[in-house]
């Protein structure tokens, strides 16, 4: 597949697609490649999670000067590839556009919360985003 924007989605965008496009920034500058990655929220919050923020710190990713957006059918048009993050939002494909969900990883579904809960998340975003960066750049 070749994509050169990817839109990543959930409902606040203030976690999971933030974190997504943060991690997906880092592993395409690894690739070398050019992507344009943004994110957007199906109902956006107000701020990011703090605990998403922190987590990406850990791994030397600063989302600290982004903001949740709301999502807009203008945002899905003028992607190549939507990945929705998780089963709550949801994304009406445009014609041209490639959505894909990751039924990304919920460690509280386990009674794992706190710091070690947005690790775990981190970690299975990043590997997911690590990935795809490959996948688009390759």
């Amino acid at each position: 597949m070749t994509a050169t924007s990817v839109l990543f989605v959930c409902v606040k965008n203030g976690g999971k697609s933030q974190m997504a496009a943060g991690l997906m920034r880092k592993a395409v500058a690894e690739t070398g490649g050019d992507v344009t990655i943004a994110s957007a929220g199906t109902n956006a919050g107000d701020r990011l999670n703090e605990q998403s923020v922190r987590s990406l710190l850990d791994v030397g990713v600063d989302i600290t000067d982004q903001t949740p957006r709301q999502l807009t059918p203008q945002m899905v048009d003028a992607a190549d590839l939507v990945v929705v993050l998780g089963s709550e939002a949801h994304v009406d494909p445009a014609p041209g556009t490639t959505v894909e969900t990751w039924e990304t990883d919920e460690p509280s579904l386990r009674g794992v919360e706190g710091a070690e809960r947005m690790a775990l998340i981190r970690e299975d975003i990043a590997a997911r985003t690590t990935e795809l960066a490959h996948r688009l750049t390759t």
